[in-house]
């Protein structure tokens, strides 16, 4: 498995590309704590820095699906250099000005959400045209989604050392402009300066027109709940368990769990259509979650959340190969923004929706709202399954760059929208 991993990453662009990725999204993995800790030391409250972090969640949510669109139609350092920098502007203005006034403060954080660079589709759209071979392909997708679980782990932490090093202010910008050094990596590669999209249909809903693009964005929009409940809920029940100490095992345990499960799927070629294994994947997800109901002692516990996070990054990995295969000719970028703006969307109603259910139901109860996330997300594919079983158009991987108007394309690779 490591040997696959290191021929992969030894493939001409590939390292440059996954690092420089996930080091341009640093500032979206951070800004929940960063926002945080700096309102926290202006003398703000929690009130205003949930706020403040909800109006730059929304407006990353609002921003992806449409720079992702700008991505396909003139290219990707057409965009994402320009909206990385101007988000790193927005998060340097709400540096410099703190939370007085504290409407400024909000038009800093809009500014910085909406232009957040869609680097993470724009990621997967390069990968069939520098891998080349479809397992490949594939086996990138499952690192590329333990990279996020890695990414997500670490940023905080370096956020924290930012604020020991120097304060909550340098913190924010320090991150902000290594986030635009990453974003300056990726589109100065040659991959990313060459990428164009296939022709597109001039068509108002873009990527939306796919049927089955739109059954796999429910699925995953209760997968994304789930996941933000077992976040509140796992604070509810570490309150009553030994406080923050347990929160953060309970939270690195599904993320170890993510980690090891994305790893093992990487790391082996799987025989069948994507949409099948994608059913099985989530419906083993989804009974992850529901022994967590059970809220036995810490080191159950976290045995469980660890068991509970082995199939999220297999199923975000799988779920990534779907949308390549029944995103519109010429809508990639935009198909997979989409795909991470509704996995977000989902994630933030489920710590809204965890609240009130921890509130009035207890812990359990909020377990239970993760638990019927992931059955819901089953439901939704499981329903939509013969939607789901005829793709738009077959999806496999180019062979030659469509930069390169005399290359021919081997049979059995498809003419998507890889360079």
């Amino acid at each position: 498995m490591a040997a696959g991993y290191a021929e992969l990453l030894g493939t001409r662009h590939v390292a440059r590309l996954l690092t420089g990725t996930l080091v341009g999204r640093l500032p979206n993995a951070t800004a929940a704590i960063a926002v945080v800790l700096y309102v926290r030391a202006e003398g703000g409250s929690y009130s205003l820095a949930g706020a403040l972090s909800a109006v730059y969640g929304i407006a990353t949510a609002v921003g992806q699906p449409l720079l992702g669109r700008a991505v396909d139609l003139y290219g990707q350092p057409r965009v994402m250099l320009p909206s990385a920098v101007v988000s790193a502007l927005g998060m340097v203005l709400f540096a410099a000005v703190g939370i007085d006034p504290v409407a400024l403060a909000y038009v800093a954080m809009l500014i910085a959400g909406l232009f957040t660079p869609p680097l993470e589709g724009g990621l997967r759209a390069l990968w069939p045209g520098v891998l080349k071979r479809e397992d490949r392909v594939h086996a990138a997708y499952a690192m590329d989604a333990v990279a996020q679980e890695v990414m997500f782990t670490v940023g905080p932490l370096l956020v924290t050392l930012a604020v020991a090093l120097w304060s909550e202010a340098a913190a924010v910008v320090a991150i902000n402009v290594i986030g635009v050094l990453g974003a300056l990596s990726v589109v100065l590669s040659e991959p990313s300066r060459t990428w164009r999209s296939a022709p597109r249909e001039a068509h108002w809903l873009g990527a939306l027109r796919s049927r089955g693009l739109l059954a796999l964005l429910g699925a995953f929009f209760f997968v994304g709940l789930a996941l933000g409940s077992i976040t509140v809920a796992s604070v509810a029940y570490a309150d009553d368990h030994g406080g923050d100490v347990v929160y953060g095992t309970l939270m690195a345990a599904i993320g170890l769990g993510a980690l090891l499960g994305g790893l093992v799927y990487g790391a082996r070629q799987w025989a069948g259509a994507a949409e099948k294994r994608l059913r099985v994947l989530v419906g083993f997800l989804a009974v992850g979650y529901l022994p967590l109901m059970l809220v036995p002692g810490v080191v159950a516990m976290t045995v469980l959340t660890t068991v509970a996070g082995i199939f999220l990054a297999p199923a975000i990995a799988c779920a990534f190969i779907v949308v390549d295969r029944h995103a519109p000719r010429g809508t990639v970028t935009e198909a997979f923004s989409w795909l991470v703006t509704t996995f977000g969307v989902g994630a933030a109603l489920g710590t809204a929706a965890a609240g009130p259910a921890v509130e009035y139901g207890g812990v359990a109860a909020g377990f239970a709202a993760a638990g019927g996330g992931g059955v819901a997300a089953l439901l939704v594919l499981l329903a939509t399954q013969r939607v789901l079983a005829a793709p738009e158009r077959v999806g496999h991987v180019v062979s030659a760059s469509e930069n390169d108007r005399n290359g021919a394309v081997e049979p059995g690779f498809r003419t998507g929208h890889q360079a």
